[in-house]
């Protein structure tokens, strides 16, 4: 039940009904589990940080997919390896896995987050820039 109520939070359509429904999710929770509540009022603006991007964003800030994968590939080099003789040694070979994996990202055709769809983030900075007030310093 709590899952179902969790998902319904995601699926809204723009980052007000976002915060709404999880509002009303923290509240009916709350009746029956106050702790869960307050865990969730504590939690809310790191939970819907990825309101702050454009929509068509959010389901790839939701995939774990590439950190799976990440970790899947450091765990066969390090499966291979099998002992290692000191932490430093494990750590040299897991950085090395993780710089490989920065170059080929680097120079990949296909990326996880397009160029075009990157422009949504600098249309939506420039936006809330123009209608943000200025600050008066004195």
């Amino acid at each position: 039940m709590v899952a179902a109520a969790f998902r319904t939070i995601f699926a809204q359509p723009d980052a007000e009904h976002v915060r709404e429904q999880y509002d009303q999710i923290a509240v009916m929770l709350g009746r029956q589990f106050p702790k869960v509540e307050q865990m969730m009022i504590a939690a809310r603006e790191d939970v819907l940080a990825f309101t702050a991007f454009p929509p068509s964003h959010w389901r790839k800030i939701w995939s774990t997919n590439p950190l799976e994968r990440l970790n899947k590939e450091v765990k066969r080099r390090t499966d291979v390896v099998g002992a290692f003789p000191n932490p430093p040694a494990l750590l040299r070979l897991a950085g090395a896995v993780l710089v490989e994996a920065h170059d080929e990202w680097q120079v990949a055709d296909r990326r996880y987050l397009s160029e075009g769809s990157m422009t949504q983030l600098a249309d939506t900075a420039d936006t809330e820039e123009v209608t943000q007030p200025a600050l008066m310093t004195a």
